[in-house]
């Protein structure tokens, strides 16, 4: 009560004093007049007295006051900063999906331009017609799917955790908003012929019009056909297994896994059926693999086991790696924590062991026994995901066989340093399909997709230059005068400056940024490009640097909203454990 009477009292006080002085002031006028005559100074100590309880009353009274102020102005301004700040990411989101919505006009395809053929809408390709100046060029793209799937968070679509569309970028969505239209159909090419330079392609779709078939001529060719899935020989991976490199796999795999459940329940089940079941066998120990065997027992741990407590007993999920150990490309202290993640979370990892045939109930092995010989066993299974290796498609086989720079190449399309085919000159070659001396993943074929959209673009400038060049040495032999002999002679130097500028595009370099896996429980491991050398962490943060990191290279503004709201659906209500 006494302290906030004092600001009260302070005021009073100083009202007072004021009043006083005005008093004094008034009435000692005259005879302040007649002292200062007679030298006398009594009314200037007066006023000084006056001054200073007047500051002495200020200072205690306001000052007690506008501190508080000061701080609490200061949280007022952060918070108004904040506000705005949402407000006007939201303002610059909403405008964005405006523009995304609202295509404007394209105009038509210029005859008189070369026409680009680009086969694929995977990493490589997509990339390449992000970044490519379609004005230069009439472009036609090839592909049996029309729209570009973000692979890293596939193995998540298996469990519920994403929803595969949310992944999902329709290639009309963006090829609308090119420069200049772009053709595009949705078929499979079945053949490149290189000399006749015409792509035939065929529509696969269930339904098919009066023509299904026909022939697109190119002046240049982009393969991004990428890979299918190697089986390497082994016997029945192809009728058993169930690969994981399309939106139809991880939809097949995820009807696969409650289907394993469900049935395992089923009444008067032996308890070795129900243990086969409920085994799930996956082959391969790279990031897919991994993330997949991760995502897996999470959606063991977080969902299944409650909404079917009668599995809980008999679950179990197993990684198969015929290598040393998982994730090669990662360094030793993250294979190792890798390792003691997964067995934390009971998931059996299997190395050194070679699949050496494959039935719809087993797969016989081979491992190395504690006495060094080679053992041979059989390991049941309710699930077999294969996540392991890639092969050619038969398209890019002809095309080789057409080649004869071709004929020592095995892994796929030998290219040069522009990503030119060997053997070939309008021909290039980007992502899984491509041989360029990187390892075969999307990172590659998107810098593989970019570079080629740069030296397209280039390309394209080079020959706009030379045209004028050759008008202008014309104009410069039928000058009138000197003068302007001069003054074309002037713009042919500057065009060749320009030219020469253009010309310096250096070679495709790779630059790697480094790789990224989730292993499960909310954690995760990253090995980071940084400086000259490598950032290697593990754990729940790196976790949340994988999500940030992984939604910053979806695809659309869509595709990142769509991420985030199947993550926080999955977190607040769970994964569906429904069976399509």
């Amino acid at each position: 009560m006494a302290s906030a009477m004092r600001p009260f009292a302070a005021h009073s006080a100083l009202a007072q004093l004021q009043h006083a002085g005005r008093r004094t002031f008034t009435t000692a006028r005259p005879s302040i007049i007649a002292n200062r005559a007679r030298g006398a100074s009594r009314p200037v100590f007066h006023q000084i007295a006056l001054r200073q309880s007047i500051r002495r009353a200020s200072t205690e009274g306001p000052a007690a006051k506008s501190a508080p102020k000061r701080r609490f102005g200061v949280l007022r301004w952060m918070w108004r900063a904040t506000y705005l700040s949402a407000v006007g990411g939201l303002v610059y989101t909403g405008y964005g999906i405006w523009v995304m919505r609202n295509p404007n006009d394209q105009p038509d395809p210029d005859p008189s331009k070369k026409t680009l053929v680009i086969l694929g809408t995977g990493w490589g390709a997509v990339s390449l017609l992000k970044k490519l100046d379609t004005e230069n060029y009439n472009v036609v793209v090839v592909s049996p799917r029309n729209y570009f799937l973000f692979t890293p968070l596939l193995p998540s679509c298996t469990t519920g955790t994403i929803e595969h569309r949310s992944i999902m970028e329709p290639i009309r969505n963006f090829l609308r908003h090119k420069k200049a239209a772009v053709k595009f159909y949705e078929a499979e090419a079945t053949k490149i012929d290189y000399q006749k330079k015409v792509v035939y392609i065929n529509d696969e779709s269930e339904i098919k019009g009066n023509s299904s078939a026909t022939e697109v001529p190119f002046d240049m060719l982009v393969v991004g056909v990428g890979a299918e899935n190697a089986t390497f020989g082994i016997p029945g991976v192809r009728e058993n297994a169930l690969f994981l490199k399309e939106v139809g796999d991880a939809q097949a795999i995820r009807k696969r896994i409650m289907d394993c459940c469900e049935t395992a329940t089923f009444k008067d089940q032996s308890q070795d059926e129900i243990k086969r079941l409920l085994h799930m066998v996956v082959v391969g120990g790279g990031p897919t693999g991994v993330e997949f065997a991760g995502e897996l027992q999470d959606f063991f741990n977080d969902d299944l086991k409650k909404w079917i407590p009668d599995i809980k007993s008999n679950f179990h999920v197993t990684l198969v790696e015929a290598l040393p150990n998982v994730l090669p490309m990662f360094s030793k202290q993250l294979i190792e924590y890798t390792e003691k993640t997964f067995k934390e979370e009971t998931i059996t990892i299997r190395t050194k062991t070679m699949v050496k045939n494959v039935t719809d109930k087993y797969i016989e092995a081979e491992s190395v026994g504690p006495d060094g010989k080679k053992v041979l066993e059989k390991i049941p299974f309710g699930l077999l995901v294969w996540a392991t290796g890639n092969a050619l498609r038969p398209v890019v086989k002809d095309l080789m066989m057409q080649i004869p720079a071709q004929k020592d190449s095995r892994r796929g399309l030998a290219v040069n340093e522009y990503l030119v085919v060997k053997g070939t000159e309008s021909i290039w070659a980007v992502g899984d399909c491509a041989v360029a001396n990187y390892a075969p993943t999307a990172q590659v074929a998107a810098q593989e997709g970019a570079f080629l959209a740069r030296l397209f673009n280039q390309m394209a400038k080079t020959e706009e230059i030379d045209e004028e060049l050759k008008n202008l040495s014309a104009a410069q032999e039928s000058a009138p005068s000197k003068e302007a002999r001069d003054q074309v002679f002037t713009e042919i130097k500057e065009l060749q400056k320009r030219l020469r500028r253009v010309k310096q595009m250096g070679p495709f370099e790779y630059s790697h940024q480094g790789s990224l896996a989730y292993i499960g429980s909310e954690k995760a491991v990253a090995d980071i490009s940084w400086l000259t050398g490598n950032f290697a962490t593990g754990g729940t943060l790196t976790y949340f640097f994988w999500q940030s990191a992984y939604l910053s290279m979806c695809f659309s503004t869509r595709n990142r909203i769509l991420v985030i709201m199947d993550w926080a659906k999955a977190k607040i209500f769970g994964r569906d454990v429904s069976r399509e």
